[in-house]
């Protein structure tokens, strides 16, 4: 599975943007702020309608212009297709596959699975439990339509439940239509909590396996999928909890604070690592990730690093190195100077400079 082109029209600072892609290294290098991470980004959106940053769509518009287009030419076992996608202010984005519009953007997962790795993932051990949450969900969107599905649903209904316990405190009449919401949110809620711990169970295996590589075997490992509540009492708990989420306004249990707990040596590196370690897991569990879906997929996936290299140190560069190899990846860099050093084959390269990408 690769990218063979992308062409940007008003996305972020360029106004039109054609490229063409090997299947194996690129190398997008520059001076920051001219451009780099707008191509990954429209890469991702491209491949899961929504950025890796916290943005809404018309963000996403340069400035002064009304309407976005990206179009990626995709292979995928040799079979091409083309996604077009449109984001347009005070609009939903729409999206066309092979010149088919999809209705729902789930049909879109699956299509093309895109891994991204920036420095703000080296602080997902370090950083609050959304930022593992977010870990979770993005590859668990891309590798099963279900589970997109009843996350977008429970967190639906989860936005409505917040809403009635806010009225319930000016009316307390409506409690009663409360149950209803309660029953939605329990069986959709479930769902999102036992395809979170399998996905879990399966990455745990492969962070083991990776992070013995990466320390060569001078540090262990674990991880543990930290539901707030296990599935079968989700009914009980959020029952038991009612007059405190009447009392707060908002939905106190749930799937919307669970956790990941990563240890090392049986120790809690989120609270208890030194900034080394948490470094390390965090490399280990995207290089996981990265095989996870490998086997899943039956397939290679894409992998977009943005700027990472800068952030690691020789023994962790190399390990990311070498796991690059054999997938395509696209790679921002201000200089390229360790891919030389390590004699990785860089098949393209291109110059970014204020919205523009020379190929050197």
């Amino acid at each position: 599975m690769y990218i063979e082109k992308i062409y940007l029209e008003n996305f972020r600072n360029y106004e039109n943007l054609e490229a063409e892609f090997s299947d194996r290294i690129n190398i997008l290098y520059g001076d920051n702020a001219q451009g780099k991470t707008n191509v990954l980004e429209a890469l991702y959106v491209g491949a899961t309608t929504r950025s890796h940053r916290p943005v809404k769509d018309k963000d996403m518009i340069r400035f002064g212009e009304e309407e976005s287009h990206i179009r990626m030419e995709v292979k995928k076992r040799n079979i091409g297709h083309r996604v077009d996608m449109h984001l347009r202010k005070g609009k939903s984005k729409t999206v066309m596959i092979d010149g088919i519009p999809i209705h729902r953007t789930s049909e879109l997962f699956g299509l093309i699975n895109i891994i991204f790795f920036s420095p703000e993932d080296l602080a997902i051990v370090k950083e609050g439990p959304a930022e593992r949450r977010r870990f979770m969900d993005m590859e668990l969107c891309q590798l099963s339509r279900i589970y997109y599905s009843n996350l977008s649903d429970y967190n639906k209904v989860l936005n409505q439940r917040n809403n009635l316990l806010r009225s319930i405190s000016f009316n307390r009449s409506l409690i009663d239509t409360l149950e209803v919401w309660d029953e939605q949110l329990v069986s959709y809620g479930k769902r999102v909590i036992e395809e979170r711990s399998n996905f879990i169970d399966m990455l745990r295996e492969l962070v083991v396996r990776v992070h013995e590589e990466i320390t060569e075997g001078r540090e262990s490992i674990d991880i543990v999928y930290e539901p707030h509540v296990k599935a079968d009492d989700f009914s009980d708990v959020l029952l038991d909890r009612r007059e405190m989420d009447l009392k707060n306004a908002s939905t106190m249990t749930g799937p919307q604070r669970d956790d990941i707990g990563i240890y090392i040596e049986g120790k809690d590196v989120r609270a208890y690592g030194s900034q080394g370690q948490q470094r390390t897991a965090a490399l280990t569990l995207k290089l996981a990730e990265i095989e996870l879906v490998r086997s899943v997929i039956n397939d290679t996936p894409i992998l977009l690093l943005d700027d990472v290299m800068s952030e690691l140190d020789s023994k962790r560069r190399n390990a990311l190195l070498g796991t690059i190899r054999n997938l395509q990846t696209i790679v921002t860099c201000t200089g390229y100077d360790d891919f030389i050093k390590e004699r990785i084959p860089m098949d393209n390269i291109f110059h970014v400079v204020k919205g523009s990408l020379n190929k050197a």
